[in-house]
């Protein structure tokens, strides 16, 4: 290992990939069902994934698991009790470990809010998006306002205090006073966490290929400023380009995400991010399709590759210079095993274009290179 590279803290995402139905501005890895969803036949093949991947473990305890999809809470509690059972026998866990579920708004998830919880998982992320049934139904989302607001009331008399909100802004036929009511109602809820984000058109979706009427940018960025301004009139921290929180409650899995730690992959289409003992960060990633993971049958690595040196710049900044604090400056040889000598050049063209704040402790973007984000990152690109 090289003398500058410190193992980092290790954490875990599982993904579920089944949903309702598919969003058509959706590209994560989802699939709507169409019959019965294969529960034990999946959870089976999580764990074989699991044995699979503990050589890289390496001694680590999970500080935080994130179950994602696709809708996790479409499976049983049973279910996902299997998986945190194996992975706080085989793995361990920090004492005060954050255990993240994905929600959607659904009743049929709502019912099993008290069982998750019961399971130790102490944090909700509840996938909203609007409250506004117009706005709701051109999303293709299957919940209504009502249903969001019963969900959120089901999570806290669960007992979770600790959930995220999951808000969309620039929908289709949005005006200002449409995005500042969702965001209004969602503040109302008392979420510690919010995701508040703008609707991007990606590929491989039903958008894309039929776009629907968006926002003009000038619209956009009053949305963007005015909501800035309330979250923060509220008490909420913007920590992350579009993460904001109540103090002392940023996501920890995704601090750790931004912070270039590393993570098990578990799960179709899952990927990690993972440092060898001699100091070799390799990222792997799982079979996509659920058919395809389901029948690996001991081979669930569809592919891998190590970072080569010039690579792991940009690969750490492209991390943690979403977060507006940015990170310590020694948090990079830590986490890359580079010296930071070693970008002193473009640092300091970064901080000439006035895209990367001037300050030797730490490595932070300034509000301009936040705006500009991918030309500053560029600048590091092998």
């Amino acid at each position: 290992m090289s003398p500058n590279l410190v193992l980092p803290p290790l954490a875990a995402y599982v993904h579920i990939p089944w949903c309702l139905q598919k969003c058509p501005y959706c590209d994560f890895n989802s699939h709507g069902v169409r019959g019965p969803i294969p529960e034990q036949a999946y959870i089976t093949a999580v764990l074989g994934d699991l044995a699979q991947d503990l050589a890289w473990v390496q001694g680590r305890p999970l500080s935080s698991i994130f179950f994602g999809g696709g809708t996790p809470s479409l499976f049983s509690p049973q279910a996902l009790g299997e998986i945190l059972h194996a992975l706080e026998q085989q793995v361990g866990f920090v004492a005060d470990i954050e255990i993240t579920l994905e929600a959607n708004p659904g009743t049929f998830e709502q019912t099993r809010f008290q069982d998750y919880r019961a399971l130790g998982i102490n944090r909700l992320s509840i996938g909203i998006q609007s409250f506004q049934e117009a706005k709701l139904k051109a999303l293709g989302r299957v919940h209504n306002g009502q249903e969001a607001i019963r969900a959120i009331e089901m999570a806290h008399k669960a007992g979770f205090d600790n959930f995220n909100l999951d808000l969309m802004h620039g929908l289709p036929g949005q005006s200002l006073e449409d995005a500042l009511s969702d965001l209004t109602l969602a503040l109302q809820q008392q979420p510690t966490h919010l995701s508040w984000y703008q609707l991007t058109l990606e590929p491989n979706t039903q958008f894309w290929h039929q776009p629907p009427l968006l926002p003009e940018d000038d619209l956009l960025w009053a949305i963007q400023e005015a909501g800035q301004d309330l979250l923060a009139a509220q008490g909420y921290q913007h920590y992350e380009t579009s993460a904001y929180s109540r103090p002392d409650k940023q996501a920890r899995h995704n601090l750790n995400y931004w912070r270039f730690g590393d993570f098990l992959g578990l799960g179709a289409g899952a990927h990690a991010k993972l440092t060898q003992a001699q100091g070799q960060i390799i990222r792997h990633w799982k079979h996509r399709h659920p058919k395809d993971y389901l029948a690996a049958k001991g081979q669930w690595i569809a592919g891998e590759h190590t970072l080569e040196a010039d690579e792991l710049p940009f690969e750490f900044l492209m991390n943690a210079l979403r977060l507006t604090q940015g990170v310590p400056s020694e948090l990079f040889s830590q986490r890359t095993g580079l010296s930071l000598e070693q970008i002193a050049t473009i640092r300091r063209q970064a901080e000439q274009k006035g895209l990367l704040e001037t300050d030797p402790q730490r490595l932070v973007a300034t509000p301009r290179g936040q705006l500009f984000l991918n030309d500053l990152l560029q600048l590091f690109l092998p």
